[in-house]
């Protein structure tokens, strides 16, 4: 048994659960997380919210078990760069450069996720015929 097959389950774990963290600790916090989203100009802080709490929660628990993992990758990816380019454009700020290539490396991360798929240790493999991890990844994740 080869060490490779644990490491996307391991990347998926360490992508998923910060994202599942922060939409839970959102829910905690929905004055203070409204007022950041309508301070940036964005409409509806309240929808808003809900979005992000759903992206964030339940995207990243998602991406840990690998359940449709490939569009569930792609979408935080998407968030992320959203959440970049909404959050932490103020360049002259080095904290918020900061911030904004995490999500932008946290993107790429997660596009390759989508690209390469789940690995052996997921829901989406757990039909899959032989050993789990040696034939390709489910195509409709």
């Amino acid at each position: 048994m080869s060490a490779t097959r644990y490491l996307p389950f391991v990347g998926r774990l360490l992508i998923g659960l910060p994202f599942a963290m922060s939409g839970f600790s959102k829910l905690g916090a929905y004055s203070a997380t409204t007022g950041m989203i309508g301070a940036v100009g964005l409409p509806f802080p309240p929808l808003a919210f809900t979005v992000a709490v759903l992206v964030e929660l339940g995207g990243g628990l998602l991406l840990i078990a690998g359940y449709r993992t490939r569009s569930v990758a792609a979408a935080l990816a998407l968030f992320s760069l959203a959440t970049a380019f909404s959050f932490h454009s103020n360049f002259a700020d080095q904290n918020q450069m900061i911030h904004f290539l995490t999500n932008v490396m946290m993107a790429g991360g997660l596009l390759q996720i989508a690209a390469f798929g789940a690995g052996a240790f997921s829901i989406d493999n757990r039909h899959q015929a032989g050993e789990p991890g040696t034939g390709a990844a489910v195509a409709a994740h």
